[in-house]
């Protein structure tokens, strides 16, 4: 969630993640404000790929991005 969660966040969840086992699946799933949270933007096509490299560089094997149709050049 832009303002929420950033590549540090992203890169420490993977690392711990990948501490267990590099092969976990994990999902970044893209962000559309909804019903309490319509004052925060969607997810950015660049947040997402920064999130996807920090997991990435954090050795975990299996990433994806989830609700890709939802990015978009936001900010």
């Amino acid at each position: 969630m832009p303002g929420y969660v950033d590549a540090d966040e992203v890169a420490n969840i993977a690392k711990f993640i990948a501490s267990i086992n590099p092969e976990i699946p994990y999902v970044l799933l893209a962000f559309h404000p909804d019903h309490l949270l319509r004052d925060l933007p969607p997810t950015s096509i660049n947040h997402a790929v920064s999130a996807y490299n920090e997991a990435l560089r954090a050795g975990l094997k299996h990433i994806f991005v989830g609700n890709k149709w939802l990015l978009g050049n936001y900010y």
